[in-house]
């Protein structure tokens, strides 16, 4: 038997990276994919570097023009400019 509650929060979190502007909510994990030419591990510590910590408040405060990339982001009172490519890895919710 599976605990209803427990794998309805896992559908509840979303890639930032997918979140519209306005979005506000909380850093829940990050979990980087492999598809890039810098290792996942140095994503992960640049993220974490930046404040992107599990818990933390995060804003999408603006989308850039062209593809809605790059993004602004607010996490906690700090102001990011983000990839879009790099905010997939941000799990929210």
């Amino acid at each position: 038997m599976t605990d209803d509650g427990a794998s309805a929060a896992a559908e509840e979190r979303t890639p930032l990276g997918l979140a519209q502007r306005g979005f506000c909510g909380r850093i829940e994990a990050i979990a980087v994919d492999v598809d890039s030419a810098v290792p996942a591990s140095e994503i992960e510590r640049r993220l974490i570097e930046l404040g992107f910590v599990e818990g933390a408040r995060v804003e999408i405060l603006h989308e850039g023009p062209i593809g809605r990339d790059p993004i602004a982001v607010r996490v906690n009172d700090t102001t990011i400019a983000l990839r879009r490519r790099e905010a997939m890895a941000i799990l929210v919710i």
